[in-house]
């Protein structure tokens, strides 16, 4: 759709006719004006010498026209396109992802399936379900690595967490790392920001301690919601009889809830997979996204064509005057 940004810059059209009417011309034989051969050509002197009404010659219709240029441009002529949505949050979402060598274990999804890789089916979902909100990936073992900073390309965090692997980052699990690995990028951030950190096992590695790095995320305000993946205890059949068997025995749940009661979070156990698919779910409503971001038109200038064609006619203005101004 075209538009005039300053339209009323159109008032100055007239400009040049106010000027001819009000302002008195100049005497004939005023000595002081300066004579330039081109701008003879402007009037109908012959005309003028006869008594006949003076009729605007070439060059004043183009000085006329070369104004309205100007003006036009003055305007600011802009072309807008089509109406955009842009994404409007204020929240910055951290996921941390434990690939240690236990996330090896299947538990969650039946005997062909790791816990890895269910929470890489569930999480995925949950990416794309987060529309408007940036997103950034920290994959932790025995150390920490971003694997995407906060971004609104979903496509891209997905495909990277498909693309993980067990033990990619080592076989141990530094939780404090990871959390110390969001503070950073909360850092950097504008806008509020939670983390969303699951393991299924205890700090076993790095330089900090979960509580300690929990203390600092509550002094910035970064709030984080902890997971613990594991299946649940069940009973199997051994050589001497049934016994029960904890797969999650390694889950270090009261470090999980310590953390997240310290930086305002939740605290949730998933033993299935049914029970992440909940748990993410009740994050979509603890964390709801954006109603909807705010509608934009792209626009595109258009003030230099009026200007360059103003600019072209008044050279070739001054062109042909200078030729008329010599030949006569």
């Amino acid at each position: 759709m075209f538009q005039l940004a300053w339209p009323w810059m159109l008032l100055l059209l007239p400009l040049p006719w106010v000027a001819g009417r009000l302002l008195p011309p100049a005497p004939p034989s005023w000595g002081g004006t300066l004579f330039v051969p081109c701008t003879a050509a402007w009037s109908d002197h012959d005309a003028e010498a006869a008594g006949r009404p003076r009729r605007m010659s070439l060059l004043s219709w183009g000085a006329l026209l070369c104004w309205a240029l100007l003006v036009m441009s003055a305007a600011r002529p802009q072309w807008l396109g089509e109406a955009v949505e842009l994404p409007q949050t204020g929240r910055n979402l951290l996921l941390a992802v434990d690939v240690s060598g236990s996330m090896a274990t299947a538990d969650l999804d039946g005997a062909a399936t790791t816990r890895l890789d269910v929470v890489k089916q569930v999480a995925g979902d949950f990416i794309q379900r987060r529309e408007g909100d940036r997103i950034g990936l920290i994959l932790f073992g025995s150390q920490a690595y971003l694997q995407t900073p906060l971004t609104f390309d979903r496509d891209t965090v997905q495909k990277l967490l498909h693309q993980s692997v067990v033990g990619i980052a080592g076989r141990e699990t530094a939780i404090g790392d990871a959390i110390g690995m969001a503070l950073k990028r909360q850092q950097k951030a504008v806008g509020e920001t939670v983390l969303v950190l699951l393991t299924d096992g205890a700090n076993t590695a790095g330089n900090v301690r979960p509580q300690k790095a929990a203390e600092l995320a509550a002094q910035q305000g970064l709030r984080i919601h902890t997971i613990g993946v594991g299946g649940a205890p069940r009973s199997v059949r051994g050589l001497l009889g049934m016994r029960m068997v904890n797969p999650a025995s390694g889950l270090d749940e009261e470090t999980l809830k310590t953390v997240a009661d310290t930086t305002g979070g939740e605290y949730f156990r998933a033993s299935d997979r049914d029970a992440l698919e909940a748990v993410y779910r009740q994050l979509d409503e603890l964390e709801p996204v954006s109603d909807g971001g705010r509608l934009v038109r792209p626009v595109n200038e258009l003030y230099f064509w009026p200007m360059g064609a103003a600019f072209m006619l008044s050279i070739g203005l001054a062109l042909y005057g200078l030729r008329r101004g010599a030949g006569g």
